[in-house]
């Protein structure tokens, strides 16, 4: 079993930034791909950016330029810095990881609790 905790969510101004963490537990699976997603409220959840083990990132054009993912392969941890928030990024943030069991070899899709990022004054 794969569990994942994130951290890093809380009230910030417009314009200003957080750090999101998500931590994979220790265990014996492949991770495919690893990224970010948000669900406003009354709204459904939308890609924030992916990036694989090899570092190659992807983001959704609403938030190239401002927001950064990254990983640190050895701690099985991904990361989002966003900078220059905008009240209507409020939403709650949610890590994932597609990752393929030994146990049955197939792709799962493991979420991360969700942490909430409020941008307001």
């Amino acid at each position: 079993q794969v569990h994942l905790v994130e951290s890093g969510g809380g009230l910030v101004q417009p314009g200003g930034s957080l750090k999101l963490s998500c931590a994979a537990s220790e265990g014996i699976f492949r991770i495919n791909l690893m990224g970010w997603y948000r669900q406003a409220p009354g709204k459904q959840r939308e890609l924030v950016a992916t990036i694989t083990m090899d570092g190659s990132a992807d983001y959704a054009h609403s938030v190239k330029g401002r927001f950064t993912i990254s990983r640190d392969k050895l701690q099985n941890t991904i990361y989002l810095q966003m900078n220059s928030l905008r009240p209507e990024e409020t939403a709650v943030y949610y890590c994932n990881f597609k990752v393929t069991l030994p146990t049955d070899g197939r792709e799962h899709d493991v979420w991360g609790q969700g942490t909430q990022v409020t941008v307001s004054s």
